[in-house]
């Protein structure tokens, strides 16, 4: 049954240079979940909002569950269920309050109320936290929540604005699995998504970008044009950073990344390879034909990855070495009340290294990261950046480290170009050497079509590119990333890795938190957190080892984080 129909819809906001939706047609059908990917800015938030009334199209028409969403929305308002990208609940109010006022916006009343509130209770597995404020829930129990509020009233339509934005792997599994059920029971699911993985699990799925139509269909026939392009390289000896970079120079590769031990490569052609020669390897480098994934599909249909150089890396100078880790990290502990937040974790960082702290909402990440970085005193135990004791000499420490912090932190009123000197100048840049950073941050991010704008007012992809872009300006030593590309989409994350290898190459250190599996591909070491204590610290490929099992072989970098987050749960 066809619930969503869309003939010709353009939408155009003032200011823009382009179309947000550029004469889209389509269909969305109940009983399955329909992905709408794409990139930053492509036009998927736009698409829902006027499924939901809440957007006029310019041009065009728009018929959800036989209706206009616009003329009719009374008739349209308890049918269709609506989770917006930033969590629209209260997060002064608890679960059961924020539950209570959607039932009373939806007119939910009586015993109807509070048997649609058991079930939902049950189905998000919230019943034990009702009391709780929303605001202290997880990122995972925030977005099951949003999840009821929207289920209220029981809508034959139901539109998801990237759901799995900021969750960890095991919440977003158990998210999708709890939106299978519902397209089961017939409702038509629409999952909003920058991640490719979520779009491959779809059933079918409209690819968008800059407001046009790419694709619609099931994604295995867009992964199945890249039939013997997706490659491995295997049998990489050194570096695998500098290994990435070389292949990306090359005129027959079209994409490529890290995945684990690894080079995973897109051919733009499959008969034509790079000579592996050009990696002047001392192993045995070999190519491998694997699978191809959606997110492959996807950059090739954009016309390739952006090239594995980093302007940002190019300006920065190499640092001497040191023999010493420049991050340490012994017995740390962090209590709130009776609340151990962090407990009794011991690491410590070569310079030259990323490291992955990894885990789930909650685990305690942020919090030990804001303690390396002098933002929280420990409660106990050491903390110690480049020799220095951040219990003693925070802000010594902190003038050789850069902080991106996991929720943008940058002044929302100011310009682009007044953040990064308001940055600069906090950072101790003054004069022709802060005019020299802004300009090169200017360069290497690409920034001059936004100088004059307000950051509250650009995409979510440009926003972390500043942020980036103030985190390294004063060239720190230690990088700590929090979350840097979390609801980023594949093109933007791999700008983002492009910097981060290159920078590591010039001898900076690294710190990075993810929920991105694929990106912990990337670390060179991951420490793995569970209710506030280090649970597994090896390399990727170790901790995927670890996991193998007759069912699951070989398993993947999400694989290993969840069975190992499992065997914890239940010792």
């Amino acid at each position: 049954m066809q619930a969503v129909a869309m003939e010709h819809v353009s939408k155009h906001f003032s200011g823009m240079t382009q179309p947000a939706l550029n004469a889209l047609s389509g269909t969305i059908c109940s009983g399955i979940i329909t992905g709408i990917a794409g990139p930053d800015g492509a036009g998927k938030t736009t698409m829902l909002r006027i499924m939901a009334g809440l957007l006029v199209p310019d041009t065009g028409t728009m018929t959800v569950l036989g209706h206009n969403p616009v003329t009719d929305s009374a008739l349209l308002r308890h049918r269709i269920g609506y989770m917006p990208q930033k969590f629209g609940l209260y997060e002064d109010l608890s679960v059961l309050e924020n539950l209570t006022l959607h039932a009373d916006l939806r007119d939910v009343r009586g015993m109807a109320r509070d048997k649609r509130f058991a079930e939902l209770l049950s189905f998000t597995a919230l019943a034990p936290f009702t009391s709780r404020l929303a605001g202290k829930l997880s990122g995972g129990m925030k977005q099951k929540l949003g999840l009821a509020c929207a289920l209220l009233g029981t809508p034959e339509l139901l539109l998801l604005d990237e759901p799995g934005v900021g969750v960890d792997p095991i919440s977003r599994r158990e998210l999708w699995k709890m939106v299978q059920d519902l397209a089961g029971q017939g409702i038509a699911v629409v999952w909003s998504t920058s991640y490719l993985d979520e779009a491959e699990a779809c059933h079918s799925v409209l690819l968008l970008s800059q407001g046009s139509l790419l694709f619609a269909g099931p994604p295995h026939d867009l992964t199945q044009r890249l039939a013997g392009r997706s490659q491995h390289v295997r049998g990489v000896t050194g570096r695998l950073r500098q290994s990435l970079t070389v292949m990306l120079r090359q005129p027959e590769v079209c994409d490529g990344t890290i995945q684990g031990r690894n080079l995973r490569i897109i051919l733009k052609d499959a008969t034509i390879r790079p000579d592996l020669a050009v990696l002047d390897s001392a192993g045995s480098p070999s190519w491998a034909t694997v699978t191809p994934r959606f997110e492959d599909a996807f950059i090739d249909l954009l016309g390739g990855g952006p090239g594995g150089e980093s302007a940002l890396a190019q300006a920065m100078p190499m640092r001497t070495a040191q023999n010493k880790p420049l991050i340490v990290a012994e017995n740390l502990t962090k209590m709130f009340g009776t609340f151990a937040a962090t407990d009794n974790v011991s690491f410590a960082v070569r310079q030259g290294e990323i490291f992955g702290l990894l885990g789930p909402n909650g685990a305690g990440k942020s919090t030990t990261f804001k303690m390396m970085c002098g933002l929280l005193q420990p409660s106990s135990g050491k903390a110690e950046v480049l020799g220095i004791d951040l219990r003693r000499s925070p802000a010594q420490a902190r003038q050789h480290l850069g902080y991106m912090a996991q929720k943008f932190s940058l002044y929302g009123k100011l310009t682009v170009r007044q953040n990064l000197h308001f940055f600069s100048g906090a950072y101790g840049l003054f004069g022709s050497r802060q005019r020299q950073a802004v300009d090169n941050m200017i360069h290497a991010f690409h920034l001059d079509p936004v100088l004059g704008s307000r950051t509250d007012d650009l995409s979510l992809g440009y926003k972390q590119r500043i942020a980036l872009a103030c985190a390294t300006m004063h060239e720190p030593d230690i990088l700590f990333l929090d979350e840097p590309t979390s609801g980023v989409d594949p093109i933007t994350r791999r700008e983002f890795w492009n910097h981060i290898n290159a920078m590591v190459e010039k001898g900076v250190t690294i710190m990075v938190t993810t929920h991105f599996m694929d990106e912990a591909e990337y670390c060179d070491r991951i420490g793995l957190v569970y209710q506030g204590r280090l649970i597994a610290l090896a390399p990727p490929d170790d901790l995927k080892s670890q996991t193998a099992t007759q069912e699951i072989p070989d398993p993947t970098m999400e694989d290993a984080f969840i069975e190992l987050i499992y065997q914890q749960a239940h010792i």
